[in-house]
């Protein structure tokens, strides 16, 4: 990814996920409430008084006040409705397969999970951008028809990956199923139909990277063993092995190719 496009996701995806907080502490109740206004007309929050200075009021427009608010929510929708779920744990086994205990760091894997995230998640984040978040910036649209606009390309996002029998399991659970069309189905269902899917590819892909790095701990176990050094751990002798197969192969573009193309289009 270009320093340019890696520029244009920074600038967008704070915004961006601050409104989806926004959006997430609505919930659906408030994005099918009353019908939204005319478009042209400028989004209206009522101000909030926050303290006095000098004897006069000091207000805060409600906007800011429950942006600021929904900072909190910002780590539950990086992993609850983008790729970050799937990455990050593929990567945290591989690095158990491997053997090599905490290399690369914990940091390291968040910086690549991250960057992989953003790079899988920019089309997402483009669709949103342009047809909810800066209409609604520009006050070109009211937050109701702002939420319904941005938060669409995450949902096809989610349904795309989404299992269906994760989906009729939560639905079954919520008691809102079964559902005539895709924007029938509620946003907790599908966040949390979305993670249980998520987790399930992931170690799905994890399993099939385990393979090969499981055939060298049995050889080298075996041969230990007719050499009769069996008080010698196997790890210590494989991991040297493992770590050059994986590099040989150049492990780390396969794992990322694979894991960025396991995500269906929207």
């Amino acid at each position: 990814m270009n320093r340019p496009a890696l520029r244009r996701i920074a600038t967008r995806l704070l915004p961006l996920l601050g409104v989806l907080a926004l959006c997430f502490l609505a919930g659906d109740a408030f994005a099918q409430a009353a019908p939204a206004a005319a478009p042209a007309a400028a989004p209206s929050l009522p101000a909030v008084n926050v303290g006095q200075i000098g004897g006069q009021p000091v207000s805060m427009p409600m906007q800011v006040l429950l942006l600021m608010t929904s900072i909190t929510l910002l780590p539950a929708l990086l992993l609850g409705v983008t790729a970050f779920t799937r990455i990050i744990i593929v990567l945290s086994l591989l690095r158990q397969a491997l053997g090599t205990g905490q290399t690369p760091s914990n940091q390291v894997l968040l910086a690549l999970a991250l960057f992989l995230t953003a790079m899988v998640m920019q089309p997402v984040f483009d669709q949103s951008w342009t047809a909810g978040i800066a209409p609604y910036l520009d006050h070109q649209m009211d937050f109701r028809a702002a939420w319904t606009a941005a938060s669409e390309p995450f949902r096809a996002f989610m349904l795309a990956q989404v299992r269906e029998n994760d989906l009729m399991t939560f639905a079954g659970m919520s008691n809102t199923g079964p559902y005539a069309t895709p924007q029938d189905v509620p946003f907790g269902v599908l966040a949390a139909s979305f993670l249980t899917s998520e987790l399930k590819t992931a170690f799905e892909i994890a399993f099939l990277i385990y393979i090969p790095f499981v055939i060298i701990d049995l050889v080298v176990a075996s041969v230990l063993m007719s050499m009769g050094m069996m008080m010698l751990s196997p790890m210590l002798i494989s991991a040297p092995f493992k770590i050059l197969l994986f590099v040989l192969v150049d492990g780390w573009v396969l794992v990322v190719g694979s894991i960025a193309g396991s995500f269906n289009p929207a």
